[in-house]
């Protein structure tokens, strides 16, 4: 995936929410890898494909993205998408964490995936 057209992505997306771009720093990891970083720091004991640490202070956005490749991958085969396609909606969403958007919830979920789909096809 082209680094720039990724970075100017992700800046409109901050934008379009009224906020400035900080310092985000995406760390792509294996599946043991970001089980290890879930258990340490969230008291987590199993697999995702997305953890973010969110260090925002008030309209700057910024934070570190731990982005699990093997479940990306997975992820792309199960939903029958390109990895390209699906590391784009795991970027977007940890960036819509650091937003202030939760997805705990069945409803935050659907919020979650409506503005995945908005800002994908932004792409």
């Amino acid at each position: 995936m082209e680094r720039r057209k990724i970075k100017t992505w992700i800046s409109s997306v901050i934008a379009s929410e009224n906020k400035k771009i900080g310092s985000i720093n995406f760390i792509f990891c294996s599946d043991e890898y970001l089980l290890q970083v879930n258990k340490q720091y969230l008291d987590h004991d199993y697999f995702t494909d997305i953890i973010t640490f969110d260090y925002v202070e008030g309209k700057l956005i910024s934070g570190d993205i731990f982005v699990s490749v093997d479940r990306v991958s997975e992820n792309a085969d199960k939903f029958q998408v390109s990895f390209d396609e699906e590391l784009r909606r795991i970027l977007v969403h940890g960036v819509l964490h650091l937003l202030g958007y939760p997805d705990k919830e069945p409803e935050q979920k659907k919020v979650m995936t409506q503005k995945e789909d908005h800002y994908l096809a932004t792409f």
